[in-house]
């Protein structure tokens, strides 16, 4: 017979503060980019795709004249950007194949990084920077992610 006192302690299960930390920042993430989405389309207080076009060729166009970067290049990540965060937003709210939403978001802010850097945008790149580090804690903690919509496949 084996002593209880002296059996090996059971394995260390993740606890609910791994899920709460990852739902708090999948909840941050997604809000943030979503409504950063939202602000694209904004003009004196209206929303419509007719503001979200001046703008995006008010910003290609900035970008393009203040560094190397081409304007069609430009214009084609501006008239996708608004998008492409609307999509990002609510795939990662939703819980949405968290993993590949949340490698698709630190990719998408290394191109919006690359676009400040460019520009010599140092405080948007350093914003940005905050984000991907919050993008990359959220992909650490991923595996604890219990209320999603569509889950990735557990390995």
């Amino acid at each position: 017979m084996s002593d209880p006192t002296t059996s090996a302690p059971a394995p260390a299960r993740a606890g609910w503060e791994f899920t709460a930390a990852f739902l708090l920042l999948r909840l941050f993430l997604g809000l943030r980019t979503l409504l950063a989405g939202v602000d694209k389309f904004e003009a004196g207080g209206l929303y419509s795709h007719a503001n979200y076009l001046k703008n995006m060729d008010r910003m290609a166009t900035g970008i393009t004249g203040a560094s190397f970067l081409p304007l069609w290049m430009t214009k084609l990540f501006a008239g996708s950007l608004g998008y492409v965060l609307l999509a990002l937003g609510v795939a990662l709210l939703l819980g949405l194949k968290t993993r590949v939403s949340l490698v698709l978001m630190g990719l998408f802010y290394v191109a919006l990084a690359f676009g400040l850097m460019a520009v010599q945008e140092d405080q948007g790149v350093a914003w940005i920077a905050i984000y991907m580090g919050l993008v990359a804690g959220a992909l650490l903690l991923v595996r604890h992610d219990r209320f999603a919509l569509w889950p990735d496949r557990r390995e």
